[in-house]
């Protein structure tokens, strides 16, 4: 632990300019711009890596349609919308996310994806849905988020109260590594430089336990691998809890 903090310590000190520029406020306004651009560029290969996951994952999403016949999706992040494609035809979607420079790159999402109906985009944190009714959705989804969001448990309190009971949440996430192997060495080193430049992502988050701790009815997770060239965050975690 001793290498860790003082390899996290050069890393810190390396992205000094970078603090500063957060200190004086100039950071996010700028990054929060350009992020959706690198996320749109890294989301195809992403989606083509887990492909096979995602369609297996979304597979049963017809078993949770609700009492009016048609599936009611809230997906927490949307971001660029690579989930899309995944989702059943003429499904009512709900889409949330705290960065409003993703408005470009969901209509183009959605103009390839017309089989989709989308009834509103917020943009909102998924720590705060107070604009979604409680009780009011079948599914609720969320990919590579509860990575980077402020609070797990207050994000996981939210998607339990816009739930309809028996309604199910989705998620895909990259956590940490086992404790004991390079990969999680490396996480923790990298961290502090990939929060600045993954907009607050966290590589070493335990998320499998925030999920076990809510009160879910059923939990089915497992966890896999995705193949990640120079990145430590190949450990991953899939599944489906319901409430």
């Amino acid at each position: 632990m001793a290498l860790v903090s003082c390899l996290q310590r050069c890393v810190q000190l390396a992205l000094l300019p970078v603090y500063v520029l957060v200190h004086l406020g100039l950071w996010d306004t700028v990054y929060k711009k350009v992020f959706p651009y690198i996320m749109a560029r890294l989301a195809s290969s992403y989606n083509r890596k887990v492909h096979r996951q995602k369609q297996e994952l979304f597979s049963n999403l017809g078993q949770f349609v609700g009492p009016g016949g048609q599936l009611r999706l809230l997906e927490i992040g949307t971001g660029t919308g690579t989930n899309f494609q995944f989702y059943p035809a003429a499904c009512r979607l709900t889409c949330t996310d705290p960065n409003p420079n993703f408005g470009q790159f969901l209509r183009k999402s959605l103009s390839e994806n017309p089989h989709l109906c989308l009834e509103r985009s917020l943009v909102a944190p998924g720590e705060n849905l107070h604009q979604i009714a409680e009780g009011s959705v079948d599914v609720v989804v969320c990919t590579l988020v509860l990575c980077s969001v402020s609070s797990v448990e207050s994000v996981l309190r939210e998607v339990l109260r816009v739930l309809r009971r028996g309604g199910a949440f989705y998620f895909l996430e990259h956590v940490a590594a086992d404790r004991s192997s390079w990969t999680y060495f490396w996480q923790k080193v990298c961290d502090p430089a990939w929060k600045c430049f993954g907009d607050g992502c966290s590589l070493s988050r335990e998320t499998q336990k925030d999920l076990e701790k809510t009160k879910f009815s059923e939990l089915n997770l497992r966890r896999v691998h995705v193949p990640l060239r120079w990145i430590p965050a190949s450990p991953h975690i899939i599944g489906y809890a319901v409430k």
